[in-house]
Formats: C-alpha cells, sequence, structure tokens
C-alpha cells in the first residue's frame, strides 16, 4: 500500500524589485503556500509560463514595468489568476485603473500587517478554488442540469440553516437571545435595519440572519466596508460605472446596489463615511434609484438595506457628522449587538464552536478545554471580542501538545485575569476586594500564585523556584488560599 501523496499547497508569486521585501512576505507566506519569488515583471513571466500560480502579490511602482502593467498582461494570459497590488501609494484613480485595467483583486497598502495579508491571501485561495469549482459545475450544468440544480438548492439550504439564526451561538440566559428575538419578528418585512456594536461583535453575522430569515433569502446578499474607502471609489463600488466615466474606466462595471438587486445589502461602517457621500446615499434610499458614475439615465433596484456601525449614530447626529435624514431612513430598526463581556455565560459554548472550526481550519484535533481553561476565558473582557476569541483559539491549538487545552496555553493578558473558581468557597474572591490593606495584599498574592502555577502547570518545584519560596513555604500558602489541587 502507497501513501497518501501530501497535499498541495495553494500557489502565490511575490513580485517585488526589493529583496528584503521579498524575503519578508516569504517568511510571512511559506508555511501555508508555496511561495515563488521575482525581482521584476520579466522574471515573474517566466514563472508564470513554467508553474500553475493562483495568486499573484504585486509591488506597484517597480523599474520597467510597474504592477498594474505586468497584471494587465496575467489578466490576458492566465485570467484565473488572482491578482493583488501591495502599494505604499493611495491615490483613487491609481486604485481604480489598477481595479478595471488588470482586474485585481485586492489592493492593500504598505506597510502591511503579516496577519492581514495572510488572511487576505487564504482568502483569494478559497476563491480561486470557488472559481475553479464554478467552471467545473458549468461544464457539468450542460449535460447535467437536474442533478446541479438540486445540489444548488441543497446549497441555499445549508446557508440558511448555518447563517439564519440557529446559527448565532447562545445559551438560554444569553442577552443575545432579545436581539434574536427581534430579528425574527422584522426579518420577514422590507424595513430598513441599523445594527450597532463594537467590533468583532459579529454585526455581519447578525445581518446575515436578517437576510436569510427573510422571504429574499434565495437572492443575493452583498457586502461592502463603507469604512475602507474613499469616496470617489466608494461610490464607484456602490453605484457602478460607466466606460469613460473616469481615468482608468475602460469598461462598463455594475455596482454592488445593481449586483444586490432582489436581495440585502450589508453597509458595513456607515458611521465612518463622508457627509458627501451620505448625501449620495440618501437619494438611493428616498427613490430607490440611482445613477452609475458616467451613465445618462438612472436604475432602479429593489433592495433591502442593513447597515452596521460601532459608532453612537444618534450621538453623531447631534454634533452634526451623519445626517439626520439618512439616519433616520436607515434605522425604521435598530439592534444592538452586546459586547462578548456581556455574555459571558455564551463563551463556553462559543469557544466551542470556534473549536470546531480551528481544528478543521489547522487540520489539528484535541478533545476540547480543561475546565480551568474556560473559567480563564469566561472571565476575560474580551474587548476585541468574538474575533479576539477565535485568535486566542488557534493560538491556543497551535502551541497544545496534549489532548485538551489547559491555562497554561492562554496569552499573559488572560491569564492574569482573575477566574471564577469551581469551588468559590474555597478560594478568596479575587475580582471584588473592598477590604483594608491587610486583604487586598492577600488577595493580590493568591492571584499571582494562582497564576504562576497554571503557567509551570501547577509543577511546585517550578513556581517555587520562580517566586522564591520553599516547597514548604508554597504549599503553606496554597492551603491558606484554597489553591491546593485535590
Amino acid at each position: 500500500m502507497t501513501a497518501n501523496p501530501k497535499r498541495r499547497l495553494p500557489t502565490v508569486l511575490v513580485v517585488d524589485d526589493e529583496l528584503r521585501s521579498q524575503e519578508a512576505l516569504r517568511r510571512t507566506l511559506e508555511d501555508d503556500f508555496e511561495v515563488f519569488t521575482a525581482s521584476n515583471a520579466e522574471q515573474a513571466q517566466r514563472i508564470m509560463e513554467t508553474e500553475w500560480v493562483q495568486i499573484i502579490v504585486c509591488d506597484q511602482r517597480m523599474p520597467g514595468m510597474t504592477g498594474v502593467e505586468f497584471l494587465k498582461t496575467v489578466r490576458s494570459q492566465w485570467p484565473d489568476t488572482l491578482r493583488i497590488i501591495l502599494s505604499g501609494y493611495t491615490d483613487a484613480e491609481d486604485i481604480i485603473a489598477g481595479v478595471n485595467e488588470a482586474g485585481i483583486y485586492q489592493y492593500l497598502m504598505k506597510p502591511w500587517q503579516p496577519e492581514q495579508l495572510l488572511l487576505t491571501l487564504q482568502t483569494a485561495a478559497s476563491v480561486h478554488r470557488l472559481q475553479q469549482e464554478n467552471q467545473r459545475l458549468s461544464l457539468e450544468l450542460r449535460t447535467a442540469e437536474p442533478v446541479l440544480a438540486r445540489r444548488v438548492e441543497a446549497k441555499n439550504e445549508r446557508a440558511r440553516r448555518e447563517f439564519a439564526l440557529d446559527g448565532l451561538i447562545r445559551t438560554p440566559g444569553s442577552p443575545l437571545n432579545a436581539v434574536c428575538d427581534l430579528v425574527e419578528k422584522i426579518a420577514p418585512f422590507d424595513l430598513s435595519v441599523l445594527i450597532s456594536g463594537e467590533s468583532g461583535t459579529g454585526k455581519e453575522m447578525l445581518a446575515r440572519a436578517i437576510h436569510y430569515c427573510s422571504r429574499r433569502a434565495d437572492k443575493a446578499f452583498v457586502i461592502e466596508h463603507c469604512g475602507a474607502l474613499p469616496d470617489q471609489l466608494l461610490e464607484a463600488e456602490l453605484f457602478g460605472y460607466k466606460r469613460g466615466a473616469f481615468t482608468g474606466a475602460y469598461e462598463d462595471r455594475s455596482g454592488r446596489f445593481q449586483q444586490a438587486d432582489g436581495g440585502t445589502i450589508f453597509l458595513d461602517e456607515i458611521g465612518d463615511t463622508s457627509p458627501v457621500f451620505q448625501v449620495k446615499l440618501l437619494r438611493v434610499l428616498q427613490e430607490g434609484e440611482f445613477r452609475p458614475l458616467g451613465a445618462a439615465r438612472p436604475l432602479s433596484v429593489d433592495v433591502r438595506v442593513v447597515a452596521a456601525t460601532h459608532h453612537d449614530l444618534e450621538a453623531d447626529v447631534r454634533a452634526g457628522t451623519f445626517r439626520e435624514d439618512l439616519y433616520y431612513r436607515l434605522a425604521t430598526m435598530t439592534l444592538h449587538v452586546p459586547a462578548l463581556r456581556e455574555r459571558a455565560m455564551d463563551i463556553p459554548l462559543l469557544a466551542g464552536r470556534l473549536l470546531d472550526a480551528s481544528q478543521k481550519a489547522l487540520g489539528k484535533t484535541v478533545d476540547g478545554f480543561s475546565t480551568e481553561a474556560l473559567a480563564c476565558l469566561a472571565a476575560y473582557p474580551w474587548p476585541g471580542n468574538v474575533r479576539e476569541l477565535q485568535n486566542e483559539i488557534l493560538r491556543m491549538l497551535a502551541l497544545s501538545d496534549s489532548p485538551r487545552l489547559g491555562a497554561d496555553l492562554l496569552a499573559p493578558r488572560i491569564l492574569r485575569t482573575p477566574a471564577v473558581d469551581q469551588q468559590p468557597d474555597n478560594l478568596l474572591d479575587l475580582i471584588a476586594v473592598d477590604g483594608g490593606l491587610k486583604e487586598r495584599i492577600e488577595a493580590l498574592e493568591a492571584r499571582v500564585l494562582k497564576e504562576t502555577l497554571i503557567r509551570h502547570r501547577w509543577n511546585k518545584s517550578r513556581a517555587a523556584s520562580e517566586l522564591g519560596l520553599s516547597r514548604v513555604g508554597l504549599r503553606n500558602k496554597l492551603l491558606r488560599y484554597g489553591l491546593e489541587r485535590t
């Protein structure tokens, strides 16, 4: 019996005339991608002719041929390759020209962040795989349309199950339940909805739930992140444009509103838009029509709008930074997603679901969390909300070398947060210390002792050595504070 061949990693070609930048990109990507490098367009062309490249990350400013010029060539010869520009320049016309001439998938700015770059390329690899699958399905459609129609319906049904309210993880006592009850009531009606909440709380998931619980569930759900783009580019993205509307507009392009016709458009971080753009958006909401840039006539659309923001828009209205008439158009119904620290009872269940997803992502399996680890997770306030929890679980899984994820794998900032012990009668209340100096010092001492023991996996010799105590002295303190493990 022969062993299964190793699964091939997605391939990425890095094109940059600076060798140090090449190496930095290689080090960031090489664990998840097969990386090729080139210093100019000519070298990159030769690699493209001999290797199957799925993604290109190309610097814009290079000697000779620019990044956009090279990627225009790639688009004509290898149209399936996803093309990403990496640049330190933010000129809107350059960005739009790149999107049109070279069909740029993403335009990333320098200096880049390793986590953001890696996430962007992982998403690009998934898009490339889906493109290939779509092409294969298109070929099958010619001979097996009934079979594929059933597959599409099955996928639609699966999307409804995963993205509707049942996909929002919560316990019976969670404050998220009240929000979900409202969603269930308002989703069937074509009302505009404004979702507020801190970054990372899951506003996009709630918007998807509204869509998949509505009569528009079988139509498109289109997302636009409004806070990341300058006005001109955001207008082009949302409303589309005609060929020749501006420098770089070499072909007609439909906007997000047109793509969402019949379905739902989700406008994320709507509070970050400028007053000038707010006027243009208001017209779409009032009249149900918009004019693509350079078009002679407006287009009508039937779209439900769900918007989200981490701002207090009512305060912004009072301050004059957000239009009052637009606010009331968007906020026919308002929903607030509670922060993760407000729904600590959901954390064990949510952590379990995120661990399942993390195991699939990393290809690594464990039996779950220790009781101590879950207590620490539940006690931490999670300023980054669900996104921060997801990152922490990925980190724990990557570092683990035992069947269960223990508290010793947690980041120091989480470990130092006093956890609710499973036997509170045997442990000082480390959170609310209202006594005198002696009581407060003892509470702090107990907290330091427990944190040190967890980090050393309850190895008392190592903990005593770090704290400058004898084993007997450490044991006496553990007995005193009820921290002795049974």
